[in-house]
């Protein structure tokens, strides 16, 4: 197999996985409130990591306390170890992605709210056959990023990407993004074809998805300790391909001073069905799924109202026929990632210094 073509498909299962890495986390929709449920009570203090049943009407509140100009930071860091095999070649890859976003509540109108997140700060580490790449917005001069102008000039452009959003604090879900336009245009940084790619691939509710990786963990209803629940949800990413995501909870009770819920996410591809134009390859077909993942956890603190942490880990493995140059190649795809979100009241970054 050529060069060219085993660089196109390490390229293809870099994209695949930044895709996967914003599925990953817990989508927005979650059950409506009973309208019958009495008023929400704090659970017994003494909750521990393995609570007894709560008594019937002992529910939990998860309501977001916001305060106009205070802004507050969140940390996402995502690692992806991928085994990819192509015509009985191994092409193993390496990636850890890390944002820091800036949140800003700006107004709010009854239930809703309007938010202007930031991305402040943004380090790639990708490790493609032993080839390293590395970016940090807070150290420019990182090994691996002056041998790749092209990607890291893409990396940068992240760095002070602004969205405003509005979000519904009653079912704590993103209702609307602005700023897509602005950030497709400084990503591709004046490529009318990498443009093109990348109104296609960020829809609305892709974008909307990817500034909310910590509003959509938390339900709208107050929870009893041990309470289930279910959300599904689905994402075109047009010549991408598309994600159906399930993902079961369970409110654990309190964990120390926080709330503890877990999660088990399940995501299955379908490979694209429109025309792959500004790709240099097509997905023709494919089968991965993710399955048997380990539970991942999420914590509330009730009384800053905000979500503390999150771990969600997933794997997912499977077969994809891509076409590169008129040829059909069958790729094996093992892939096994861990996203760690913390939020907190101080820029971390600056922390760090």
């Amino acid at each position: 197999m050529s060069r060219f073509r085993t660089a196109v498909i390490a390229a293809l299962f870099a994209g695949l996985s930044a895709f996967v890495t914003a599925q990953a986390q817990p989508p927005k929709e979650a059950p409506k409130a009973d309208p019958k449920a009495p008023d929400a009570k704090a659970p017994d203090a003494k909750a521990k990591d393995a609570p007894p049943a709560a008594p019937a009407g002992d529910k939990q509140s998860f309501a977001l306390k916001l305060e106009k100009g205070v802004p507050f930071y969140e940390e996402m860091t995502t690692n992806v170890a991928q085994q990819i095999k192509v015509q009985g070649q191994d092409l193993n890859q390496k990636q850890e992605q890390g944002f820091t976003f800036e949140w800003t509540p700006e107004k709010q109108d009854g239930d809703k709210w309007t938010l202007k997140q930031k991305v402040v700060g943004v380090k790639m580490k990708i490790d493609i056959s032993n080839n390293p790449i590395e970016y940090d917005s807070a150290n420019k001069n990182a090994a691996g990023a002056a041998g790749n102008p092209g990607l890291t000039d893409f990396f940068k452009n992240l760095e002070g990407s602004e969205f405003t959003v509005t979000l519904n604090t009653k079912d704590n879900k993103v209702e609307d993004v602005k700023g897509k336009d602005d950030f497709i245009k400084k990503l591709s940084g004046g490529n009318s074809q990498l443009e093109g790619l990348l109104k296609k691939i960020l829809t609305d509710e892709a974008v909307k998805q990817m500034t909310d990786p910590t509003f959509g963990l938390l339900p709208p209803a107050p929870k009893s300790v041990n309470d289930t629940w279910e959300t599904k949800t689905s994402l075109n990413l047009g010549p991408i391909g598309s994600y159906e995501v399930t993902n079961k909870f369970t409110y654990k009770g309190k964990d120390k001073d926080e709330e503890r819920i877990e999660v088990v996410p399940a995501l299955t591809y379908k490979a694209p069905t429109e025309a792959s134009d500004g790709l240099l390859f097509r997905i023709k077909s494919g089968d991965l799924k993710s399955e048997g993942n380990a539970p991942g956890f999420v914590k509330f603190n009730s009384k800053t109202g905000r979500v503390t942490e999150a771990n969600i880990k997933i794997k997912l493995q499977g077969t994809l026929q891509v076409t590169i140059g008129g040829t059909d190649t069958q790729v094996e795809l093992r892939q096994d990632q861990e996203t760690t979100i913390k939020m907190s009241d101080k820029n971390p970054l600056a922390e760090k210094k």
